[in-house]
């Protein structure tokens, strides 16, 4: 297994680039958006309850009082906050040199989004390929442009038939979560695929935490809870180390695409490793029929066309 010899501490200085972070009032967003503005970097928090992101904002400000960071509205379920989002960076000539599709839900009980889709996977999946289609051609004017999308290692057990986005044919919350990673790994391969084809500057990866002390668990059923809590004793990692492999993703110009880039050893300090991938992950018919579906429920088309 590969792996890339680099920590936090090896973080560089990203005076200059601009960030964009989504669910960045939260559990990984808050450790990202900590450790970017640390080092100099302009944040853009997306977040769903800008008051909660204010006060994030302020307690980031008060440990860094020269960072800057900036909390703007961005509901990942609700479209329509999607494109005003992205509408209000155009408008405000707000530059994008990184994009951190990070913000998520996990292990709900069943809802739809407005168009239908089951909300662990329009939230997860479907609000960040929007995103990043809108967001597309500033990205291309950036430096070192990255898409960063936050992925996990249970997308080994997703299944996903996307025909069938509204999970109308039995739900589990753990099986629907497991299925949007899998969607998050399909899209960025998929996307890696068609921006290196169509020459863009931009270039997409896909990291994961690990097994990480988030609160991404909150409104899953208590035994469900528990069960996580027993695990998250022994196994998970603070926050502010678990996300290493994504901080080192959307800033090292050597991080590769096509892999998951993960924290390795499951004890002691991440280290960004370079994991193959495997199972439905690795199918490009199944990701291409994911992105026309994608691509017509989101009504956004300003992607790189599917390779020959």
């Amino acid at each position: 297994m590969d792996h890339a010899d680099w920590t936090l501490a090896d973080l560089d200085d990203q005076a200059g680039r601009t960030f964009v972070v989504t669910g960045a009032s939260s559990g990984l967003g808050v450790a990202i958006t900590r450790h970017l503005a640390a080092n100099g970097a302009r944040v853009v928090m997306a977040v769903r309850d800008t008051a909660k992101g204010g006060h994030v904002r302020d307690r980031l400000i008060a440990d860094h009082p020269a960072a800057d960071l900036q909390v703007r509205r961005l509901d990942l379920l609700d479209l329509r906050t999607v494109h005003a989002f992205a509408d209000g960076l155009h408008d405000d000539d707000i530059a994008v040199d990184a994009l951190i599709n990070n913000g998520g839900i996990g292990n709900v009980p069943r809802s739809l989004s407005a168009q239908g889709v089951e909300s662990q996977l329009a939230t997860n999946h479907l609000g960040h390929f929007a995103l990043t289609a809108l967001l597309l051609e500033r990205l291309s004017a950036g430096r070192d442009p990255v898409v960063v999308t936050v992925g996990s290692g249970l997308y080994r057990i997703g299944r996903l038939d996307p025909d069938d986005l509204a999970a109308e044919r039995g739900y589990s919350p753990g099986r629907a979560y497991a299925r949007s990673k899998l969607a998050n790994v399909l899209f960025a391969l998929e996307l890696d695929c068609r921006l290196r084809g169509a020459g863009s500057p931009v270039r997409s990866l896909l990291a994961h935490p690990g097994m990480a002390k988030t609160d991404l668990d909150r409104d899953a059923p208590p035994l469900d809870r528990a069960v996580s809590a027993l695990l998250g004793l022994a196994l998970r990692r603070p926050i502010d180390e678990a996300v290493a492999p994504i901080l080192y993703a959307a800033t090292e110009t050597a991080a590769p695409t096509g892999r998951l880039i993960g924290p390795g050893r499951a004890f002691g300090p991440a280290r960004p490793t370079f994991d193959r991938l495997s199972g439905p992950a690795t199918d490009p018919a199944l990701a291409r029929r994911l992105w026309a579906r994608s691509e017509a429920i989101t009504g956004t088309a300003t992607l790189p066309t599917s390779r020959a």
